[in-house]
């Protein structure tokens, strides 16, 4: 998913991870690193219709949300853990 969400021009990082979710237990969330268009919701949408043309429906995050940066480790990796328990305590 995260190679597919790269594809739009405005992305240069993500990174996607399931959250807490009191419906489905976990939802996934698309932590998206770039310049996106001014409007974040309409980037969002745009986002997602691009992952619904691409992928398979359960497959689509139900959240997107929008970073300076990811959280990553001295060599250069991202630091899931850390950006899920950041998101968790944010309720974003």
């Amino acid at each position: 998913m995260p190679s597919r969400t790269t594809r739009l021009d405005w992305v240069r990082e993500c990174s996607v991870l399931g959250t807490p979710d009191p419906r489905w237990g976990e939802a996934l969330v698309a932590v998206l690193v770039g310049d996106p268009p001014s409007d974040p919701t309409a980037a969002a949408r745009v986002a997602e219709q691009h992952c619904r043309e691409h992928l398979a429906d359960y497959k689509v995050p139900r959240r997107f949300v929008f970073r300076a940066a990811l959280p990553k480790s001295p060599t250069g990796k991202i630091l899931r853990r850390a950006l899920r328990e950041e998101l968790t305590r944010t309720n974003i």
